[in-house]
C-alpha cells in the first residue's frame, strides 16, 4: 500500500510540473492607452474576453460612495447600438456567459464564449467603453437594483456587516473604511452629471486592461482589437491619492449588534501589507495553516477536539494599498467568546514561536501549487490573473508566472517571522458581533 501511495504521489508531482507551465502571452498598447493582453490556448474551443478597469470604491469621494459598484450595474444598461436588456440576451443566445464584479480597487467585466464568437465579445466590451447609455432612467432603475442587492447581501444577511464594522477601525483615514456597495443616501443625492463625470474620469482606455484568453489566433485578434477599440478616445491621466496610515499600536475593541443572527461571533483583524508584497502571499499560507480545511490547526483544535466552536476561520483579505488579516469564530454550546479568542491567540502564538514541521511545509507548498495550476487551467482565471498582474504589480503582466516561484521560495522561517511581525494583539481590532434582542 505504501509503495502504491508513493507511486501515486510521484505521478501527481510529475503532472503538477507538467501543468505548471509558464503562461505565454502577447501584450501591446493601443494609441489611446488601452493595454491589451492575449493568451492563446487551443485546448478547448472557448475564449474569455475581459476588461479590468482600475477603479474601485477607494477612488470615490467621501460624500459619493458606491459609484464604482453602481457602474458595474449601470454599464449593462445598454449602449447607442445595444437596446436595454439586449446585452445579456446577446451573450446567452450565442452560447456565452457573462458577469462583472467590483472591489475596493478594480472593476472586472467578462464574457466567456465559444471561440467563434470572439468578435461579438470584443464588440460588446467596446460598446460598453465607447457608447454607454447613462441617463436618468437608467440611473433610477439601477439605483433600485443596488438597493435590493444591499438589502439581500448586507442589511438582511447574517453577519453581513462585519467587514464594514472592522474596516471602519482598521482603515480609518483611508477610503477602504467604506464598503464597495457604498451609501444609498449618497447615490440618491448624486446628480446625473456626477455619474457622467465619474465615467469620463475612470472608464477610459488608458485606465483599463483588455485581456483575451483561449482559442484564438494572435495576429487576427490584434487586428480585431484595433478595429473595435482604436476609436475610443483617450481620457485624462488618472491621478490617485496616496494614503499613509499611522500604525495601530493599541488593541481596538468594538461591539456590533445584528438582528439577523442568533449565534454570536468574535472577530480579530489586523492591518497587513497589500497584495503586491511577498508578505501578502506568506499571510495566505498562514491562513491555510490555521484554517485551510478540516485538518487545519484551528479546526482540529476548536471544532473537532474541544468542540467549543461551530465554525472558525482565518483569511487574508488582500487589497492594493493594504490588506486585512481576519480571524473569526462562532461558539458551540455557549462557549464564551473570549475563550474562543484565547484559543485562536494560542495558535497564532505557536506560529510566531515554532517553525511548522517539514511535512506540513511540504503539504502547504503542494496545496498552493495545486491551487495555482487549477486557477490557471481555466481561461477566465488566466485572463483575470494576467490583467491583475499588469494592474496591481507595477505593470508586470508576467507576475502570473513569477507567483509560483514566490510560493516555492517562501520558507518556514518567513512564515514564523511574518506572523510575529503583523499578528500581535496590540495591532488589532477585536469585534464582538452579537444578536440584537
Amino acid at each position: 500500500m505504501k509503495k502504491r501511495f508513493l507511486f501515486a504521489l510521484a505521478i501527481s508531482s510529475l503532472c503538477l510540473s507538467a501543468f505548471a507551465q509558464k503562461v505565454k502571452f502577447t501584450e501591446f498598447d493601443l494609441d489611446n492607452g488601452l493595454h491589451v493582453i492575449l493568451h492563446e490556448d487551443k485546448t478547448a474551443p472557448v475564449v474569455a474576453v475581459s476588461v479590468m478597469y482600475h477603479v474601485g470604491s477607494k477612488d470615490e469621494e467621501t460624500e459619493r460612495t458606491g459609484f464604482a459598484h453602481f457602474f458595474e450595474h449601470l454599464l449593462f444598461e445598454g449602449s447607442k447600438n445595444i437596446k436595454k436588456g439586449d446585452f445579456m440576451k446577446l451573450v446567452s443566445s450565442n452560447g456565452g456567459q457573462n458577469n462583472a464584479n467590483t472591489s475596493q480597487d478594480r472593476t472586472f467585466y467578462y464574457e466567456l464564449f465559444p471561440s467563434n464568437q470572439l468578435e461579438l465579445g470584443l464588440w460588446l466590451e467596446s460598446e460598453r467603453m465607447l457608447h454607454p447609455v447613462i441617463n436618468e432612467v437608467g440611473v433610477e432603475r439601477q439605483n433600485e437594483v443596488v438597493k435590493e442587492e444591499k438589502r439581500q447581501r448586507i442589511d438582511n444577511a447574517p453577519y453581513g456587516k462585519f467587514t464594514e464594522k472592522i474596516f471602519q477601525h482598521l482603515f480609518a483615514g483611508h477610503p477602504y473604511r467604506w464598503q464597495p456597495i457604498g451609501s444609498m443616501e449618497h447615490l440618491d443625492a448624486a446628480k446625473l452629471e456626477e455619474f457622467i463625470a465619474f465615467f469620463k474620469k475612470y472608464y477610459v482606455p488608458n485606465n483599463a486592461v483588455l485581456t483575451i484568453a483561449g482559442d484564438l489566433d494572435v495576429e487576427k485578434t490584434k487586428k480585431l482589437v484595433k478595429a473595435y477599440f482604436a476609436e475610443v478616445p483617450k481620457g485624462a491621466p488618472v491621478v490617485r491619492k496616496e494614503y499613509k496610515l499611522p500604525e495601530i499600536n493599541k488593541e481596538i475593541i468594538d461591539t456590533a449588534y445584528d438582528a439577523n443572527i442568533q449565534i454570536p461571533a468574535i472577530f480579530a483583524a489586523y492591518r497587513v501589507p497589500g497584495m503586491k508584497t511577498r508578505e501578502s502571499k506568506v499571510l495566505e499560507m498562514i491562513s491555510s495553516i490555521l484554517s485551510g480545511g478540516g485538518s487545519s490547526r484551528l479546526s482540529t483544535k476548536m471544532v473537532d477536539e474541544k468542540k467549543t466552536a461551530l465554525q472558525v476561520a482565518a483569511f487574508n483579505y488582500s487589497l492594493e494599498d493594504y490588506g486585512a488579516y481576519i480571524t473569526l469564530a462562532l461558539p458551540n454550546k455557549n462557549t464564551p467568546l473570549n475563550d474562543l479568542l484565547k484559543d485562536i491567540d494560542e495558535e497564532v502564538l505557536r506560529l510566531q514561536t515554532d517553525l511548522i514541521s517539514e511535512s506540513d511545509y511540504k503539504k502547504l507548498q503542494n496545496k498552493f501549487e495545486n491551487d495555482y495550476v487549477s486557477t490557471n487551467s481555466r481561461m477566465l482565471g488566466v485572463a483575470e490573473n494576467l490583467a491583475a498582474g499588469y494592474t496591481f504589480h507595477d505593470k508586470d503582466t508576467n507576475d502570473i508566472n513569477e507567483e509560483l516561484e514566490v510560493i516555492r521560495s517562501i520558507t518556514r522561517e518567513e512564515i514564523r517571522d511574518v506572523a510575529k511581525k503583523y499578528l500581535n494583539q496590540n495591532q488589532r481590532v477585536v469585534l464582538y458581533y452579537l444578536p440584537k434582542k
